[in-house]
């Protein structure tokens, strides 16, 4: 009885070996292991296909896109020369400047000039020296300049500005450059400025200062 129980859980091939059902089971189909390998291996490399689209995806619309930085005057304040009659001003400014980089490769920029206007004229001019701003950073500088109504022809708009203490000024300006990332890919791009603010004689303070 033993012996029958022994021979059905035992095969003998006709080369002499011996297996187990299972075993045998699985000789008799080869086939559907090696597509099963194989669709195995398939979605792997769909997967992984599918996960280095993405990366590059993202760095495609993140890294890769490159926006042009911001230049703004962040603040100012007046030392030295002040003087203000009915019809003139002279006054001595110094600017603080920022360069606001949000792209992931530094911000090499070229010299600038950044041109104060009142009502159109030229009033003063801060002279900007070529920099850099590290990638996702702000950088933060100081320039100082003459103020002066010199060149312009007296007018009642002057006076009365003057009059009310409140001097009404813009500024713009644009600073060429380029972008770099990687040490291999540059971009150029241009910080852009325009400015408009208000300068209380009477406090010798800037007020209103809005950037776009």
């Amino acid at each position: 009885m033993a012996e029958k129980e022994q021979s059905s859980h035992i095969l003998a091939t006709s080369n002499g070996y011996v297996g187990t059902d299972a075993e045998a089971v699985r000789a008799q189909y080869p086939d559907d292991q090696r597509k099963k390998k194989r669709m195995k291996c398939i979605a792997y490399i769909v997967a992984f296909a599918v996960f280095q689209t993405a990366v590059i995806l993202v760095f495609v619309l993140t890294v890769m896109r490159f926006k042009s930085p911001k230049f703004r005057v962040r603040d100012a304040s007046f030392a030295g020369e002040f003087e203000i009659t009915n019809s003139s001003f002279k006054m001595q400014m110094n600017a603080q400047f920022t360069v606001k980089n949000t792209n992931f490769g530094h911000f090499k920029y070229e010299d600038g000039i950044v041109r104060f206007e009142y009502r159109g004229m030229t009033v003063g001019v801060a002279n900007i020296v070529d920099g850099r701003a590290r990638a996702r950073s702000t950088k933060k500088f100081n320039a100082s300049l003459l103020l002066s109504s010199s060149n312009l022809a007296s007018n009642s708009e002057l006076e009365s500005d003057l009059g009310t203490a409140l001097l009404p000024l813009t500024c713009s300006s644009k600073l060429d450059g380029k972008v770099h990332l990687l040490k291999v890919i540059k971009k150029k791009k241009s910080a852009e400025m325009n400015c408009i603010m208000d300068v209380n004689v009477g406090f010798r303070t800037i007020r209103n200062l809005k950037c776009n």
